[in-house]
Protein backbone atom coordinates (compact mmCIF):
# COMPACT_ATOMS: atom_id res chain seq x y z
CA UNK A 1 0.00 0.00 0.00
CA UNK A 2 2.91 2.37 0.57
CA UNK A 3 4.69 1.44 -2.28
CA UNK A 4 1.61 2.30 -4.50
CA UNK A 5 0.92 5.53 -2.81
CA UNK A 6 4.47 6.35 -3.08
CA UNK A 7 4.53 6.11 -7.14
CA UNK A 8 1.85 8.87 -7.45
CA UNK A 9 4.41 11.49 -5.77
CA UNK A 10 6.00 13.63 -8.62
CA UNK A 11 8.93 14.03 -6.13
CA UNK A 12 9.59 10.07 -6.48
CA UNK A 13 10.83 8.50 -9.62
CA UNK A 14 10.72 4.35 -8.38
CA UNK A 15 9.79 2.50 -5.73
CA UNK A 16 10.09 -1.07 -4.88
CA UNK A 17 9.25 -3.16 -1.87
CA UNK A 18 12.94 -5.22 -0.55
CA UNK A 19 11.63 -7.94 1.37
CA UNK A 20 9.22 -7.97 4.26
CA UNK A 21 9.13 -4.14 6.11
CA UNK A 22 11.33 -2.38 3.67
CA UNK A 23 10.36 0.16 0.68
CA UNK A 24 13.35 1.30 -1.43
CA UNK A 25 12.33 4.82 -3.65
CA UNK A 26 14.21 7.34 -5.51
CA UNK A 27 13.93 10.59 -5.63
CA UNK A 28 12.82 12.29 -9.13
CA UNK A 29 14.72 15.31 -10.54
CA UNK A 30 11.75 17.44 -9.44
CA UNK A 31 12.42 16.90 -5.86
CA UNK A 32 16.22 17.70 -6.89
CA UNK A 33 14.57 21.28 -8.48
CA UNK A 34 12.59 22.02 -5.29
CA UNK A 35 15.50 21.10 -3.10
CA UNK A 36 17.79 24.12 -4.97
CA UNK A 37 15.11 26.21 -5.30
CA UNK A 38 14.33 25.67 -1.26
CA UNK A 39 18.19 26.51 -0.11
CA UNK A 40 18.95 29.46 -2.40
CA UNK A 41 14.96 31.01 -1.48
CA UNK A 42 15.61 30.26 2.03
CA UNK A 43 19.06 31.14 2.32
CA UNK A 44 20.34 31.53 5.72
CA UNK A 45 16.73 29.90 7.26
CA UNK A 46 17.26 26.88 5.57
CA UNK A 47 17.30 24.44 8.05
CA UNK A 48 15.84 26.16 10.46
CA UNK A 49 12.50 26.07 12.24
CA UNK A 50 9.93 29.19 12.38
CA UNK A 51 11.63 31.54 15.19
CA UNK A 52 9.48 31.28 18.46
CA UNK A 53 7.61 28.46 17.91
CA UNK A 54 8.86 26.36 20.71
CA UNK A 55 9.50 27.06 24.01
CA UNK A 56 11.35 29.57 26.05
CA UNK A 57 14.42 27.59 26.94
CA UNK A 58 17.05 29.35 29.39
CA UNK A 59 20.65 27.82 29.27
CA UNK A 60 23.01 28.95 32.06
CA UNK A 61 26.66 27.57 31.30
CA UNK A 62 30.26 28.36 32.61
CA UNK A 63 28.96 30.48 35.84
CA UNK A 64 32.66 30.02 37.21
CA UNK A 65 33.50 31.74 40.14
CA UNK A 66 34.42 35.18 39.46
CA UNK A 67 37.36 34.78 41.88
CA UNK A 68 40.35 34.37 38.98
CA UNK A 69 39.84 34.24 35.10
CA UNK A 70 38.85 31.61 33.21
CA UNK A 71 40.47 28.60 32.64
CA UNK A 72 40.87 26.07 29.55
CA UNK A 73 38.78 24.00 30.35
CA UNK A 74 35.87 26.69 31.24
CA UNK A 75 35.95 27.28 27.17
CA UNK A 76 34.33 23.93 26.91
CA UNK A 77 31.25 25.01 29.00
CA UNK A 78 31.53 28.51 27.22
CA UNK A 79 31.45 26.81 23.52
CA UNK A 80 28.95 24.02 24.07
CA UNK A 81 26.63 26.02 25.97
CA UNK A 82 26.76 28.65 23.09
CA UNK A 83 26.03 26.01 20.71
CA UNK A 84 23.44 24.22 22.29
CA UNK A 85 21.93 27.43 22.72
CA UNK A 86 22.54 28.22 18.97
CA UNK A 87 20.62 24.68 18.04
CA UNK A 88 17.39 25.03 20.03
CA UNK A 89 16.99 28.94 18.72
CA UNK A 90 17.28 26.57 14.88
CA UNK A 91 14.88 24.75 16.21
CA UNK A 92 12.28 27.37 16.82
CA UNK A 93 12.77 28.40 20.50
CA UNK A 94 13.48 31.41 22.16
CA UNK A 95 16.42 31.50 24.38
CA UNK A 96 18.30 33.28 27.07
CA UNK A 97 21.85 32.36 27.54
CA UNK A 98 22.50 33.08 31.17
CA UNK A 99 25.81 33.35 33.44
CA UNK A 100 25.20 32.90 37.17
CA UNK A 101 27.88 34.88 39.29
CA UNK A 102 28.69 34.22 42.56
CA UNK A 103 29.60 37.16 44.52
CA UNK A 104 28.29 36.22 48.16
CA UNK A 105 29.91 34.21 50.54
CA UNK A 106 33.25 33.39 52.18
CA UNK A 107 34.92 33.02 48.66
CA UNK A 108 34.80 36.46 48.26
CA UNK A 109 35.41 37.50 51.71
CA UNK A 110 38.56 35.32 51.32
CA UNK A 111 39.39 36.77 47.51
CA UNK A 112 39.26 40.18 49.06
CA UNK A 113 41.94 39.41 51.82
CA UNK A 114 44.39 37.77 49.52
CA UNK A 115 44.24 41.12 47.30
CA UNK A 116 44.74 43.07 50.29
CA UNK A 117 47.31 40.74 51.93
CA UNK A 118 49.36 41.17 48.56
CA UNK A 119 49.05 44.07 47.88
CA UNK A 120 50.99 45.13 51.27
CA UNK A 121 53.63 42.16 50.50
CA UNK A 122 52.18 40.29 53.77
CA UNK A 123 52.12 36.40 53.24
CA UNK A 124 49.35 34.43 52.21
CA UNK A 125 47.46 31.86 53.99
CA UNK A 126 46.80 28.31 52.67
CA UNK A 127 43.31 29.08 51.65
CA UNK A 128 43.94 32.45 50.02
CA UNK A 129 44.29 33.08 46.39
CA UNK A 130 47.88 32.34 44.81
CA UNK A 131 47.39 33.18 41.36
CA UNK A 132 49.65 35.78 39.55
CA UNK A 133 46.60 37.72 38.25
CA UNK A 134 45.96 38.81 41.84
CA UNK A 135 48.75 41.52 42.42
CA UNK A 136 47.70 42.72 38.76
CA UNK A 137 44.22 42.94 39.92
CA UNK A 138 45.88 44.72 43.73
CA UNK A 139 47.14 47.36 41.47
CA UNK A 140 44.41 47.77 38.98
CA UNK A 141 41.69 48.11 42.12
CA UNK A 142 44.11 50.72 43.60
CA UNK A 143 44.11 52.74 40.43
CA UNK A 144 40.44 52.34 40.15
CA UNK A 145 39.01 52.86 43.40
CA UNK A 146 41.71 54.90 44.51
CA UNK A 147 43.57 53.79 47.96
CA UNK A 148 40.89 54.08 50.56
CA UNK A 149 39.38 50.73 49.82
CA UNK A 150 42.81 49.22 50.42
CA UNK A 151 42.87 50.91 53.74
CA UNK A 152 42.15 49.84 57.42
CA UNK A 153 42.38 46.24 59.01
CA UNK A 154 42.46 42.87 56.56
CA UNK A 155 39.03 41.07 57.62
CA UNK A 156 37.61 44.99 58.16
CA UNK A 157 37.56 45.44 54.05
CA UNK A 158 37.80 41.63 53.12
CA UNK A 159 34.43 42.09 52.14
CA UNK A 160 34.60 45.24 50.20
CA UNK A 161 37.60 44.68 48.05
CA UNK A 162 36.37 41.35 47.75
CA UNK A 163 33.44 42.61 45.83
CA UNK A 164 35.02 45.03 44.20
CA UNK A 165 37.70 42.07 42.69
CA UNK A 166 34.78 40.05 41.83
CA UNK A 167 33.49 43.10 39.91
CA UNK A 168 36.94 43.54 38.05
CA UNK A 169 37.25 39.93 37.65
CA UNK A 170 33.73 39.77 36.07
CA UNK A 171 34.79 42.05 33.28
CA UNK A 172 38.10 40.26 32.57
CA UNK A 173 35.73 37.19 32.16
CA UNK A 174 33.29 38.97 29.69
CA UNK A 175 36.00 39.58 27.67
CA UNK A 176 37.28 35.95 27.74
CA UNK A 177 34.41 34.62 26.67
CA UNK A 178 34.07 37.28 24.09
CA UNK A 179 37.08 36.52 22.45
CA UNK A 180 35.59 32.98 21.92
CA UNK A 181 32.80 34.68 20.48
CA UNK A 182 30.09 33.59 23.75
CA UNK A 183 28.02 36.85 25.08
CA UNK A 184 25.81 36.04 27.49
CA UNK A 185 22.00 37.74 27.70
CA UNK A 186 21.87 37.89 31.28
CA UNK A 187 24.36 37.90 34.26
CA UNK A 188 22.47 37.29 37.12
CA UNK A 189 24.52 38.32 40.60
CA UNK A 190 23.75 35.77 43.54
CA UNK A 191 23.71 39.50 45.65
CA UNK A 192 20.63 40.64 43.85
CA UNK A 193 18.81 37.23 44.91
CA UNK A 194 19.89 38.67 48.30
CA UNK A 195 18.85 42.18 48.60
CA UNK A 196 15.61 41.72 46.45
CA UNK A 197 14.51 39.39 49.00
CA UNK A 198 14.01 36.22 46.36
CA UNK A 199 16.10 33.53 49.18
CA UNK A 200 13.76 34.63 51.63
CA UNK A 201 10.30 34.67 50.24
CA UNK A 202 11.77 30.89 48.47
CA UNK A 203 12.49 29.68 51.94
CA UNK A 204 9.01 30.90 52.74
CA UNK A 205 7.10 29.33 49.75
CA UNK A 206 8.67 25.86 50.55
CA UNK A 207 7.73 26.59 54.58
CA UNK A 208 4.11 27.04 53.44
CA UNK A 209 4.08 24.69 51.37
CA UNK A 210 4.70 22.41 53.95
CA UNK A 211 8.52 20.98 52.14
CA UNK A 212 10.13 22.08 55.37
CA UNK A 213 11.68 20.34 58.72
CA UNK A 214 13.50 21.90 62.13
CA UNK A 215 16.36 19.97 63.43
CA UNK A 216 18.83 21.02 65.68
CA UNK A 217 17.51 24.23 65.23
CA UNK A 218 18.25 24.30 61.24
CA UNK A 219 16.03 24.01 58.32
CA UNK A 220 15.81 21.00 56.23
CA UNK A 221 14.30 21.16 52.89
CA UNK A 222 12.91 17.20 52.50
CA UNK A 223 14.44 16.81 49.15
CA UNK A 224 14.54 12.86 49.96
CA UNK A 225 10.99 12.99 49.61
CA UNK A 226 11.34 13.57 45.75
CA UNK A 227 14.47 10.94 44.91
CA UNK A 228 17.58 12.70 46.43
CA UNK A 229 19.85 10.79 49.18
CA UNK A 230 19.08 12.80 52.02
CA UNK A 231 17.12 16.06 53.03
CA UNK A 232 19.27 19.58 52.63
CA UNK A 233 19.78 22.46 54.70
CA UNK A 234 18.20 25.59 54.13
CA UNK A 235 18.93 28.25 57.07
CA UNK A 236 21.96 26.53 59.12
CA UNK A 237 21.42 27.01 62.98
CA UNK A 238 22.46 30.40 63.49
CA UNK A 239 20.13 31.56 61.09
CA UNK A 240 21.95 32.00 57.46
CA UNK A 241 20.84 30.99 54.29
CA UNK A 242 22.75 27.70 52.76
CA UNK A 243 24.48 28.04 49.17
CA UNK A 244 21.28 25.40 48.76
CA UNK A 245 19.40 27.77 49.60
CA UNK A 246 20.40 30.25 46.88
CA UNK A 247 20.17 27.85 44.35
CA UNK A 248 16.71 26.99 45.08
CA UNK A 249 15.67 30.92 44.70
CA UNK A 250 17.48 30.98 41.80
CA UNK A 251 15.69 28.11 40.03
CA UNK A 252 12.72 29.65 41.33
CA UNK A 253 13.46 32.95 39.64
CA UNK A 254 15.07 31.40 36.22
CA UNK A 255 11.35 29.21 35.91
CA UNK A 256 9.30 32.03 36.44
CA UNK A 257 11.30 34.02 33.36
CA UNK A 258 11.28 30.17 30.97
CA UNK A 259 9.66 27.61 30.49
CA UNK A 260 12.27 25.29 30.50
CA UNK A 261 15.86 25.47 32.26
CA UNK A 262 19.09 23.59 31.13
CA UNK A 263 22.04 23.72 33.24
CA UNK A 264 25.35 22.65 32.01
CA UNK A 265 27.72 21.54 35.21
CA UNK A 266 30.76 19.81 35.69
CA UNK A 267 31.69 16.61 36.49
CA UNK A 268 32.12 17.34 40.18
CA UNK A 269 28.71 18.52 40.26
CA UNK A 270 27.24 15.26 39.65
CA UNK A 271 25.40 15.06 43.13
CA UNK A 272 23.35 18.20 41.84
CA UNK A 273 21.28 16.16 39.37
CA UNK A 274 19.13 14.77 41.90
CA UNK A 275 18.87 17.30 43.78
CA UNK A 276 18.21 20.23 42.19
CA UNK A 277 15.17 17.69 40.60
CA UNK A 278 13.89 17.13 43.85
CA UNK A 279 14.30 20.79 44.63
CA UNK A 280 12.01 21.57 42.06
CA UNK A 281 9.26 19.14 42.93
CA UNK A 282 9.10 21.05 46.26
CA UNK A 283 8.87 24.47 44.51
CA UNK A 284 6.05 23.08 42.88
CA UNK A 285 8.01 23.04 39.90
CA UNK A 286 7.81 20.52 36.51
CA UNK A 287 11.20 18.58 37.45
CA UNK A 288 10.87 17.47 33.35
CA UNK A 289 11.40 21.46 32.61
CA UNK A 290 14.71 21.28 34.34
CA UNK A 291 17.47 19.88 32.70
CA UNK A 292 20.62 19.24 33.82
CA UNK A 293 23.95 18.22 31.79
CA UNK A 294 26.71 17.05 33.62
CA UNK A 295 29.83 17.29 31.49
CA UNK A 296 33.63 16.21 31.98
CA UNK A 297 37.17 17.69 32.20
CA UNK A 298 39.64 18.60 29.45
CA UNK A 299 43.27 17.65 29.26
CA UNK A 300 45.47 19.82 27.35
CA UNK A 301 48.37 18.51 25.93
CA UNK A 302 51.24 19.73 24.16
CA UNK A 303 52.71 16.88 21.05
CA UNK A 304 51.37 14.44 23.41
CA UNK A 305 52.93 15.55 26.63
CA UNK A 306 50.79 16.57 29.63
CA UNK A 307 50.71 20.94 29.93
CA UNK A 308 50.34 21.63 33.46
CA UNK A 309 51.65 24.74 34.01
CA UNK A 310 51.25 28.65 32.48
CA UNK A 311 53.80 30.98 31.83
CA UNK A 312 52.49 33.86 32.85
CA UNK A 313 49.69 32.13 35.42
CA UNK A 314 51.74 29.87 37.13
CA UNK A 315 49.15 27.45 37.85
CA UNK A 316 46.98 27.03 34.60
CA UNK A 317 46.61 27.16 31.12
CA UNK A 318 44.03 30.49 30.89
CA UNK A 319 41.56 30.32 27.89
CA UNK A 320 42.94 33.68 26.70
CA UNK A 321 45.88 32.16 26.30
CA UNK A 322 44.59 29.40 24.89
CA UNK A 323 42.90 31.35 22.14
CA UNK A 324 45.58 33.29 21.49
CA UNK A 325 47.56 29.99 20.28
CA UNK A 326 44.83 28.43 18.35
CA UNK A 327 42.50 30.78 17.36
CA UNK A 328 38.81 30.83 18.45
CA UNK A 329 37.25 28.97 15.31
CA UNK A 330 39.73 25.85 16.20
CA UNK A 331 39.01 25.79 20.10
CA UNK A 332 35.44 26.24 19.44
CA UNK A 333 35.23 23.47 16.97
CA UNK A 334 37.20 20.99 18.80
CA UNK A 335 35.13 21.32 22.18
CA UNK A 336 31.74 20.94 20.18
CA UNK A 337 32.78 17.42 18.47
CA UNK A 338 32.99 15.34 21.30
CA UNK A 339 30.29 14.44 23.45
CA UNK A 340 29.69 16.49 26.71
CA UNK A 341 30.11 13.09 29.00
CA UNK A 342 33.53 12.72 27.53
CA UNK A 343 37.01 14.14 28.31
CA UNK A 344 38.47 15.79 25.65
CA UNK A 345 42.74 15.21 25.32
CA UNK A 346 43.17 18.29 23.60
CA UNK A 347 46.72 18.70 22.26
CA UNK A 348 47.73 22.35 21.38
CA UNK A 349 49.81 21.09 18.51
CA UNK A 350 47.60 19.04 17.01
CA UNK A 351 44.74 21.31 17.22
CA UNK A 352 46.58 24.29 15.63
CA UNK A 353 47.97 22.69 12.60
CA UNK A 354 46.45 24.21 9.58
CA UNK A 355 45.97 21.77 7.64
CA UNK A 356 43.06 19.37 5.72
CA UNK A 357 44.29 16.75 8.41
CA UNK A 358 42.37 19.56 10.84
CA UNK A 359 38.59 18.75 10.81
CA UNK A 360 37.77 22.15 11.10
CA UNK A 361 39.90 23.55 8.47
CA UNK A 362 38.87 20.57 6.44
CA UNK A 363 35.15 21.90 6.63
CA UNK A 364 35.86 25.73 6.44
CA UNK A 365 38.09 24.86 3.53
CA UNK A 366 34.86 23.41 1.42
CA UNK A 367 33.12 27.01 1.94
CA UNK A 368 35.78 28.87 0.94
CA UNK A 369 36.64 26.34 -1.98
CA UNK A 370 32.95 27.06 -3.49
CA UNK A 371 33.68 31.51 -2.81
CA UNK A 372 36.48 30.99 -4.73
CA UNK A 373 35.16 28.89 -7.77
CA UNK A 374 31.74 31.60 -7.94
CA UNK A 375 34.73 33.95 -7.50
CA UNK A 376 36.19 32.40 -10.44
CA UNK A 377 32.69 32.62 -12.52
CA UNK A 378 32.65 36.42 -11.91
CA UNK A 379 35.71 36.71 -13.38
CA UNK A 380 35.12 35.49 -16.72
CA UNK A 381 31.92 36.82 -17.07
CA UNK A 382 30.10 33.50 -16.83
CA UNK A 383 26.26 34.36 -16.83
CA UNK A 384 24.43 31.38 -14.55
CA UNK A 385 21.14 32.43 -15.96
CA UNK A 386 18.51 32.00 -13.08
CA UNK A 387 18.09 28.64 -10.50
CA UNK A 388 14.36 28.47 -11.81
CA UNK A 389 15.70 27.42 -15.32
CA UNK A 390 18.23 25.24 -14.12
CA UNK A 391 17.21 21.56 -15.43
CA UNK A 392 18.05 19.13 -12.68
CA UNK A 393 18.27 16.51 -15.38
CA UNK A 394 21.53 17.51 -15.53
CA UNK A 395 22.64 16.84 -12.24
CA UNK A 396 22.86 12.86 -12.93
CA UNK A 397 26.47 12.29 -11.88
CA UNK A 398 26.86 10.49 -8.48
CA UNK A 399 28.63 12.91 -6.92
CA UNK A 400 25.80 15.55 -7.96
CA UNK A 401 22.98 13.51 -6.51
CA UNK A 402 25.29 12.49 -3.22
CA UNK A 403 25.81 16.29 -2.93
CA UNK A 404 22.38 16.72 -2.97
CA UNK A 405 21.15 14.03 -0.33
CA UNK A 406 23.99 15.34 1.98
CA UNK A 407 22.48 18.97 1.63
CA UNK A 408 18.95 17.92 2.45
CA UNK A 409 19.44 15.87 5.55
CA UNK A 410 20.33 19.70 7.73
CA UNK A 411 16.77 20.13 8.62
CA UNK A 412 16.96 16.62 10.04
CA UNK A 413 20.40 17.10 12.23
CA UNK A 414 20.11 20.57 13.48
CA UNK A 415 16.23 19.13 14.66
CA UNK A 416 18.42 15.76 15.85
CA UNK A 417 21.24 17.78 17.46
CA UNK A 418 18.94 20.33 19.37
CA UNK A 419 16.29 17.74 20.96
CA UNK A 420 19.32 15.68 21.92
CA UNK A 421 21.51 18.99 22.74
CA UNK A 422 23.88 17.10 20.66
CA UNK A 423 26.67 19.31 19.37
CA UNK A 424 29.49 16.81 17.90
CA UNK A 425 26.19 15.30 15.78
CA UNK A 426 26.29 18.63 13.97
CA UNK A 427 29.79 18.88 13.89
CA UNK A 428 29.88 15.12 12.03
CA UNK A 429 27.45 16.19 9.68
CA UNK A 430 29.71 19.64 8.87
CA UNK A 431 32.83 17.00 7.95
CA UNK A 432 30.65 14.63 6.14
CA UNK A 433 29.43 17.57 3.97
CA UNK A 434 32.53 19.05 3.81
CA UNK A 435 33.59 15.38 2.49
CA UNK A 436 30.94 15.03 -0.07
CA UNK A 437 31.64 18.28 -1.54
CA UNK A 438 35.58 18.06 -1.40
CA UNK A 439 34.81 14.00 -3.77
CA UNK A 440 32.07 16.27 -5.74
CA UNK A 441 34.92 19.33 -6.33
CA UNK A 442 37.66 16.37 -7.66
CA UNK A 443 35.12 14.59 -9.77
CA UNK A 444 33.39 17.12 -11.86
CA UNK A 445 34.17 20.45 -13.10
CA UNK A 446 32.04 23.36 -12.82
CA UNK A 447 32.66 25.38 -14.87
CA UNK A 448 33.75 23.46 -18.09
CA UNK A 449 34.55 24.65 -21.61
CA UNK A 450 35.86 23.78 -24.59
CA UNK A 451 36.34 26.70 -26.89
CA UNK A 452 37.21 23.95 -30.07
CA UNK A 453 34.17 22.04 -29.61
CA UNK A 454 30.73 22.16 -31.85
CA UNK A 455 28.43 24.75 -30.79
CA UNK A 456 26.15 21.48 -29.48
CA UNK A 457 28.73 20.42 -27.05
CA UNK A 458 29.20 23.98 -25.99
CA UNK A 459 25.96 24.64 -25.54
CA UNK A 460 25.71 21.14 -23.28
CA UNK A 461 28.52 22.60 -21.17
CA UNK A 462 27.08 25.70 -20.65
CA UNK A 463 23.91 24.39 -19.92
CA UNK A 464 25.99 22.05 -17.31
CA UNK A 465 28.14 24.67 -15.87
CA UNK A 466 24.55 26.60 -14.96
CA UNK A 467 23.10 23.50 -12.96
CA UNK A 468 26.59 23.19 -11.26
CA UNK A 469 27.20 27.03 -10.70
CA UNK A 470 23.15 26.89 -8.89
CA UNK A 471 24.17 23.56 -6.78
CA UNK A 472 27.83 25.13 -5.26
CA UNK A 473 25.60 28.12 -4.29
CA UNK A 474 23.36 26.09 -3.14
CA UNK A 475 26.06 24.12 -0.99
CA UNK A 476 27.62 27.30 0.40
CA UNK A 477 24.85 28.32 1.84
CA UNK A 478 24.13 24.93 3.58
CA UNK A 479 27.93 24.88 4.48
CA UNK A 480 27.39 28.66 5.81
CA UNK A 481 24.23 27.56 7.83
CA UNK A 482 25.92 24.50 9.33
CA UNK A 483 29.02 26.50 10.68
CA UNK A 484 26.79 29.38 11.82
CA UNK A 485 24.70 27.75 14.42
CA UNK A 486 28.31 25.89 15.52
CA UNK A 487 29.44 29.58 15.59
CA UNK A 488 32.35 28.88 13.88
CA UNK A 489 33.28 31.63 11.08
CA UNK A 490 32.85 30.47 7.52
CA UNK A 491 35.93 32.14 5.35
CA UNK A 492 36.00 32.92 1.90
CA UNK A 493 39.32 32.62 1.72
CA UNK A 494 41.35 30.46 3.13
Amino acid sequence: MLAERLTTLAEVESVEVAGPGFVNFRLSDVAHAALLRRILTEGPAFGRRPADSGEHVNVEFVSANPTGPLHLGAGRWAATGDAIAALLEAAGHRVTREYYVNDVGEQVRRFGASIVRVDRGLPLEDDDYHGDYVPALAAELRERHGDALLEGDVDAIADAVGAAGVARMRERIEAQLAGLGVRFDVWTNEGRLHDEGAITATIAQLVDAGRTEERDGALFLRTSDFGDDKDRVLVRSDGRPTYFAADCAYMRDKRARADRCIYLLGADHHGYVARLKAAAACLGIDPDTIEIRIGQLVNLLRDGEAVRLSKRSGEMITLDEALDEVGADVARYHFLRQNLDTTIDLDLTVVAERSMENPVYYVQYAHARVASVLRQADERGFDPGSPDDVDPALLDHPAERALLRAMSSLPHVLADAAEARATQRLTRYAEELAGTFHRFYAECRVLADDPDADEATRAALAASSRARYWLVTAAKQVLANTLAVLRVSAPERM
